[in-house]
């Protein structure tokens, strides 16, 4: 309990990283219905799968052909209004940080000169799955090149907010205009800073391999799956450890509104913190590859920095039963007699 409340503590004084009231369901619903109202019919066609379509499933973080209606389609207002809807799904911080992948598409114009993909800041696309409504289900997910976040809302009240992705290249600008600009700093700073305060007993357990992976391990699977159980776990770590690994742990939290963080927390607490385990790959000084994961019963949560020189981060928080709101869904399920007679599962 006492560790569960000092986790709450720590989010409850992000006061610049989740937003002090967490968006309610009603206020996405109203942003997905004003957003959606502004679309012409061919867009809004482009917008708008049925819930139960396969495409909820099919989520990428890399520059690949999506569905759905990209920014670039939308006119001035419509833009206003679909990233109001991104606000509503995400805190402040957040927000900032999707808003900012958006500007590293222009450093890597630059950087590239046309040499790889196409890079456009307005190549982000946002899908509907249903329609927005007080009962039932439907889902929306926002999307483009290193960044993929996606909700499943049940019945007006509960929300799953998972895969969460977010990624940034170059993790440090180097050069032009947003020079000195470092997106994901707290999650690369937190995860060396705890691995290089480890005893040499804690790292022969924590460090599993002196060579990173080259992406996160899970990449975009349907189901995330670690098959390796291994890492220090959280019971073995000191109070200061344990008190960074926490800040790990809200740094990740802290990009949803606090009534989702604080949700991904309870779960967290009902299933225990002793077994979390924090495992490492690669090097530990900055610009050598490196990998990291924290893995709980109930969520894992992956970084990778190895590409460009080690400047270009992956980083992703997975639920094991609750990504597209699967568990919600199951309960949903389970007490609706219209889907009991249906015989829906």
């Amino acid at each position: 309990m006492r560790l569960w409340l000092a986790l709450v503590l720590v989010l409850g004084l992000a006061e610049t990283g989740v937003a002090q009231t967490a968006p309610p369901t009603s206020t996405m619903r109203d942003a997905a219905r004003k957003f959606l109202a502004t679309l012409d019919p061919a867009q809004k066609s482009k917008a708008t799968l049925p819930f139960n379509s396969e495409e909820r499933f099919h989520w990428f973080y890399t520059p690949v052909s999506r569905k759905g209606v990209p920014l670039k389609e939308l006119n001035a207002s419509q833009q206003q209004a679909a990233l109001a809807l991104l606000h509503a799904g995400l805190s402040e911080k957040g927000y900032t940080k999707a808003e900012t992948i958006r500007k590293l598409e222009d450093v890597l114009r630059e950087l590239e000169q046309g040499r790889g993909p196409t890079r456009d800041p307005d190549l982000y696309f946002f899908t509907f799955f249903g329609e927005p409504a007080a009962d039932g289900a439907w889902g929306w997910r926002y999307e483009g090149h290193h960044c993929s976040q996606n909700w499943t809302i049940v019945n007006g009240k509960s929300i799953g907010s998972s895969p969460q992705f977010f990624g940034a290249n170059p993790a440090e600008v180097l050069e032009g205009p947003m020079k000195g600009t470092r997106l994901l700093s707290a999650e690369e700073d937190l995860g060396r800073s705890l691995v290089k305060s480890l005893t040499a007993a804690q790292r022969a357990d924590a460090v599993v391999s002196v060579t990173a992976p080259s992406d996160i391990v899970t990449t975009n699977q349907r189901q995330a799956a670690i098959q390796e159980d291994r890492g220090v776990a959280y019971k073995k770590l000191s109070k200061d450890q344990q008190g960074t690994l926490l800040a790990l742990i809200e740094e990740y939290l802290s990009a949803q509104p606090r009534a989702e963080a604080r949700q991904r927390l309870d779960k967290i607490r009902q299933a225990g913190f002793d077994q979390i385990k924090f495992a490492w790959m690669g090097g530990l000084e900055k610009g050598e590859g490196h990998y990291y994961r924290v893995q709980g019963s109930t969520f894992l949560i992956e970084y990778d920095n190895t590409q460009n020189n080690a400047n270009h981060i992956h980083c992703v928080w997975r639920d094991f039963n609750g990504d597209w709101g699967e568990d919600l869904l199951a309960e949903h399920y389970r007490n609706s007699p219209h889907h009991q007679h249906a015989g829906v599962h």
